[in-house]
C-alpha cells in the first residue's frame, strides 16, 4: 500500500487532535521514503494566537509535521503497525531552514527520506513545500520508545 488515508495514519500515530499533523499519505516506498499532506485550515488552534491579524504555522508545527510522517515511514519501514505503548520520539533537529511563511488555505507537502539508522537513532532529510516551493527543511533524529 503506498497511500493512506486519515483513519490508516491513525494506525501508526499516537498524535489526535489537535496535534495529528498528517492528514494522508500520498506515496511510500518501504525503507527509502514517504510522502505525505497536512492541509492547514484557517480554525487550527494555532492560529488565533500566532498571529491574529496574518495567522503562520508555527515552524515548530511544520517540524513537528515532518516528524510525524517519520514516525509513520520508520513504523512501514521496520515493524509495520506499532504495538500498544510504541512510539517514535523526536531526538533531534539539525540545519532547520525556514524560507517561506505558511497560511491557512496552504496544502503542506511533506517529504521524508531515511538517510541512516544507527544504534537505534533513525536520521532524515525532511522537506516541506507549498505550492512546489521549499519552506522548511531540517534533518531530524528519532528513536523508538516504548511508553512506561
Amino acid at each position: 500500500m503506498t497511500q493512506m488515508n486519515i483513519n490508516e495514519v491513525k494506525n501508526f500515530l499516537p498524535h489526535r487532535y489537535p496535534f495529528l499533523l498528517i492528514d494522508k499519505v500520498i506515496n511510500f516506498e518501504e525503507g527509502k521514503t514517504l510522502t505525505a499532506i497536512k492541509n492547514v485550515s484557517f480554525n487550527e488552534p494555532q492560529f488565533t494566537g500566532h498571529f491574529p491579524t496574518q495567522p503562520i504555522m508555527p515552524g515548530v508545527l511544520i517540524i513537528e509535521a515532518l516528524a510525524q510522517a517519520t514516525g509513520i515511514l520508520a513504523f512501514k519501514s521496520e515493524v509495520g503497525k506499532p504495538q500498544d505503548g510504541q512510539i517514535y520520539m523526536l531526538v533531534g533537529v539539525d540545519n532547520a531552514r525556514f524560507k517561506r511563511i505558511v497560511e491557512p488555505g496552504d496544502q503542506l507537502k511533506l517529504e521524508v527520506e531515511i538517510l541512516t539508522v544507527k544504534r537505534g537513532i533513525w536520521k532524515f532529510k525532511a522537506v516541506a513545500y507549498v505550492d512546489d516551493k521549499v519552506v522548511t527543511s531540517a534533518e531530524l533524529m528519532c528513536t523508538q520508545k516504548a511508553s512506561e
